[in-house]
Formats: C-alpha cells, structure tokens, sequence
C-alpha cells in the first residue's frame, strides 16, 4: 500500500540535546520540516528524524501512518480508505454516519470521550439478566432521566448516568450503551472484532477512525456489507436500526444523505 506520509511533514514535538553535552538538555517544543528519505529508526522501530543546527541536534519522531488516521476527525483519505476496502462507496458510509451523528459528524463529545447514548431500558433489562437487582439501586443517577441542564448537556448528563451505571455492574453499562458516530450498541463488541468490552470501548474512546474500523467489522460479520454496497436501504435499515425503522423513515433519511454525498 502506498504510503500516506508525505516527502514533508510538520512534526511536533522535538527532543532537542547539545551535541556532545553529557545527558540531554531540553529545549522548548519545536515543529521542524524535513524530509522523509533522511530517516533513521530505533530500537523500538520507531522512526526519527535528526536536524543538526550548529551545535544542537534535534530529534523528531514521525508518526506512522496508522497513528495518523487515529488523530483528529476523520478524513476523506480515511473514508476513502476503509470504502475501499470493504467495496462500498464512500458516499453510503458517510450516509450512516450523518443519520446516526447529524449534521455535526462527530464522533467524539470531549477529547477520549466519545458520543454516547446510554439506554437505560435496555440497562434494566441486561442487569436484571445478570441477576442484579436495580430497586437496590434507586437513587443513582443511571436510572434517573437525562437532566441536561443540571449536568450541562446532553452528551455530560449521558456521561454521567454512563459512569453511574458502570459502579453498578460495568458490563452491564458497556452493552446497554450506543457508541461513536455509528451508534453501535456495546452489546455488539464481538460483531466488531474487538477482543473484549474493554477493548471496545477503548478504540470507541480513541479516535473516530477507530470508531470507522469497528463499524467496518461490524456490517462484515452482520451481513450487512451487501445490503450498503446495493444501496438497499429497507434492508440495512431493519437491520441496523431496527423493525421499527420504517416509522422512523430511517430509509428513507438514508437514501436521501446518500444521494447528498453522491453528488
């Protein structure tokens, strides 16, 4: 695959040591350009470039290009990347995104954090499966309604009925809770491909590439990669979002994003 750096990068932050100085004396951090071909790696196979400038030599690691992917809002290149691997348009992936996230195309609420909505109906429903008695419970903020104004927001008064739930019993929170700009239900952290729910919930909380790689896996092993390819929105509609999704014109929202996207 064709590398994604460029012949010149802006890389932060730099190391910088006298030349010859016994130990290292630390300079303020420095964005240097420079070009990739002059590169060296060391012992952890990290690749680093060396700027020598009188008598300082400064150092900058560069980060790989998967380290890329996971930093900042998604990119086209990124949705390019992952369309074409899976052999859909970029266009339908990007129709998912907008009818689960909006307009806004967020995937993150605060730096780690990432856009959340906790269910609790079905939080009741998974804890009473795991033997554990909510009425035990009954003043915790998990199983009182959204109150956006006293947490000041949405997605802050989500977070905290998250954490709420998660000291009741944590797997229980993980799989009752729809995560990242998909929307995927915690309950699903296998369909993606994630080891287990921590790991799940750990590149939900990484980067919105992240969240893109999960969603990826997801529709492979849901079979709903040949319904996006087709562009049949009935079908991936019921399955993604529900039998009721019809009432909802999930569809029909869908093919409409897509249809914006396509031009």
């Amino acid at each position: 695959m064709k590398s994604l750096l460029p012949a010149l990068l802006l890389l932060f932050p730099a190391v910088s040591q006298a030349a010859g100085a016994p130990g290292a004396a630390f300079m303020p951090d420095t964005i240097y350009v420079f070009d990739t071909e002059a590169t060296h790696t060391d012992s952890l196979g990290r690749s680093f470039i060396i700027v020598e400038d009188d008598a300082i030599l400064h150092i900058s690691f560069i980060p790989s290009p998967d380290a890329l992917l996971r930093s900042g809002p998604l990119t086209e290149a990124a949705y390019e990347r992952v369309a074409s691997e899976l052999g859909v348009e970029t266009a339908a992936i990007r129709a998912v995104v907008e009818i689960e996230t909006g307009r806004t195309h967020k995937g993150f609420n605060e730096p780690g954090f990432p856009v959340i909505n906790f269910d609790l109906p079905v939080f009741r429903k998974t804890a009473a499966r795991r033997g554990i008695n909510l009425n035990a419970y009954k003043s915790s903020p998990a199983l009182k309604p959204v109150d956006s104004a006293r947490y000041g927001g949405q997605q802050k008064a989500q977070k905290a009925r998250l954490e709420a739930a998660m000291e009741i019993d944590s797997i229980a929170a993980i799989e009752s809770t729809f995560w990242g700009m998909f929307q995927i239900g915690g309950f699903n952290w296998r369909l993606c491909g994630a080891p287990s729910r921590e790991d799940f919930v750990e590149m939900m909380s990484r980067s919105e590439y992240d969240q893109l790689m999960l969603f990826a896996n997801y529709i492979r092993n849901t079979g709903l990669l040949k319904y996006l390819k087709a562009r049949n929105w009935s079908a991936f509609a019921r399955i993604y979002n529900g039998p009721s999704y019809a009432s909802r014109g999930y569809h029909t929202r869908l093919a409409a994003a897509y249809k914006k996207y396509k031009k």
